[in-house]
């Protein structure tokens, strides 16, 4: 649940698209937080997706082609597969900073002082409760986790057909892990910057926008907190 509360801020964005491998070696230490990779089994439909798409940015291709559906594959092994990619690198960016994301420095689940999120889900929190940012995030990323781990939701192999809800089930996913660029960016970017991460979540933030709004995954009032973003990486938005 979004919570509504001025405008982004001025963000000193720099959106060279190279790879910065400060990312990669940064040793976060709230192991909790920084969930361990998920991978696709080989030789699945999904492996093969992952492959294909994972050639494509290294080649350099525009990021907008990229994710578009390859000609004759199914649509939800598609998303599926960018549903469990997507994670592992939100994750990966979110484990840059998790060491200054405390209770103490993010009280709540935000994005600067006009957006705030609430945790509900079918357990502890069965109505909308304020929560710090870590604990939100941690809550998130096992609430994913759990759902790409369900094989009634996510089927193994393509002998098993994907349940009617899935495509309602990957927004959910995308619109939650959302927030989570929305918090680093409104209150940790100055740490990514400074670990010169800041080109590779740039690219990550572009490569995910383009993903969901072309398969209209997040409605546009919630991709509000990053619309200033947005405009100066994604121009053609």
């Amino acid at each position: 649940m979004m919570v509504e509360k001025t405008s982004l801020s001025s963000l000193d964005i720099k959106a060279h698209l190279r790879l910065s491998p400060s990312l990669v070696e940064a040793r976060p230490t709230q192991k909790k937080t920084f969930r361990p990779k998920k991978t696709f089994k080989e030789g699945s439909i999904r492996f093969e997706l992952h492959k294909q798409a994972s050639a494509s940015l290294n080649a350099g291709l525009d990021l907008k082609q990229c994710v578009q559906l390859p000609e004759g594959e199914d649509l939800n092994e598609w998303l599926a597969m960018n549903a469990v990619d997507f994670f592992n690198k939100i994750n990966l960016v979110y484990g840059t900073v998790c060491d200054f994301c405390t209770e103490e420095s993010c009280p709540t689940m935000s994005g600067g002082p006009q957006y705030e999120y609430h945790w509900k889900d079918d357990g502890d929190y069965k109505k909308p409760t304020a929560l710090p940012a870590p604990r939100y995030i941690t809550l998130l990323m096992e609430w994913v986790e759990g759902i790409v781990n369900d094989e009634s939701i996510f089927p193994p192999d393509a002998d098993t057909p994907f349940p009617k809800h899935f495509p309602k089930v990957v927004q959910q996913m995308f619109r939650r892990l959302f927030r989570v660029f929305v918090h680093i960016y409104y209150h940790h970017f100055e740490r990514v910057t400074q670990i010169g991460a800041e080109a590779h979540m740039n690219t990550c933030y572009k490569h995910f926008y383009y993903f969901v709004t072309t398969f209209n995954l997040i409605p546009a009032k919630e991709l509000e907190p990053l619309k200033e973003l947005s405009k100066r990486l994604v121009p053609d938005s």
